[in-house]
C-alpha cells in the first residue's frame, strides 16, 4: 500500500470513528457508551481506535470539537447572510440557540461536554470556537457607535453565558414554544444594549 493510500485509509478510519461515536454519544450519552460498542459500530479494531485517540475521553474531545466547529460555521453563515453588523449579531445569536435546540447537539455540547471534560476545558473549547467571533462582532458594533463604548471582554462573557444558560434550559424544558420565546427574549436583551 502506498503512503498516499495509507494516509487516505487513516483519514477514512478517523472520520468513521468520529461519525459513529458522535451518533452513539448523541443518542445514549458518553457514560453509557463503551469502547466495544464504538469499535463495533465503526467496524474497526480497538487498535485502530487507539491509533487515532488515546482514550474514550480523547475521542469525545474530538467529537465535541467537531460539533463546535459545525455550530460555529452555522452561526457564521447565518450572520454573513445579513446586511449589517446589528442584524448579523442578532442572526448569529439566534442561529446558535437554534443549533443548540437539536437534542443530538444538546447531549454532546451542553450536557456531556462540561461533565466529561470539566468546566475549565469545556469553557476553553467554547472560547476557542465561539467567543472570539462574538467579541469581534461586539467590538465592531461599538466601533460603529451602535453600542455604547464599553469593555468588550465582560460583555462577551455576559452574552455568551446568557446564551449558554438559555441553551441548557432549552435542553431540559418540555415547553414547545421555548425556542421561539428564548429567541424573542434574546432580541429584547440585545435591543437593550443599543444606543438609542
Amino acid at each position: 500500500m502506498t503512503s498516499t493510500a495509507r494516509t487516505r485509509q487513516r483519514e477514512h478510519t478517523r472520520r468513521i470513528l468520529l461519525h459513529e461515536t458522535r451518533a452513539l454519544f448523541a443518542a445514549k450519552g458518553y457514560a453509557t457508551v463503551g469502547l466495544s460498542e464504538i469499535v463495533t459500530a465503526a467496524g474497526v479494531t480497538k487498535g485502530a481506535l487507539y491509533h487515532h485517540f488515546d482514550s474514550k475521553t480523547d475521542l469525545f474531545r474530538a467529537v465535541l470539537a467537531e460539533v463546535q466547529e459545525e455550530i460555529g460555521a452555522h452561526v457564521a453563515a447565518a450572520a454573513d447572510a445579513e446586511p449589517d453588523p446589528w442584524t448579523q449579531l442578532s442572526a448569529g445569536c439566534a442561529a446558535f440557540l437554534r443549533a443548540c435546540a437539536d437534542p443530538l447537539i444538546q447531549r454532546i455540547l451542553l450536557i456531556d461536554g462540561p461533565a466529561v471534560l470539566g468546566w475549565h476545558e469545556w469553557r476553553a473549547m467554547d472560547d476557542a470556537h465561539s467567543a472570539r467571533h462574538l467579541h469581534e462582532a461586539l467590538q465592531s458594533l461599538v466601533d460603529a457607535g451602535v453600542l455604547a463604548p464599553q469593555p468588550i471582554a465582560p460583555l462577551t462573557r455576559l452574552l455568551s453565558g446568557a446564551m449558554n444558560e438559555a441553551a441548557l434550559w432549552l435542553a431540559t424544558t418540555t415547553d414547545p414554544d421555548a425556542l421561539t420565546s428564548t429567541i424573542a427574549a434574546l432580541d429584547r436583551l440585545l435591543d437593550g444594549l443599543r444606543v438609542t
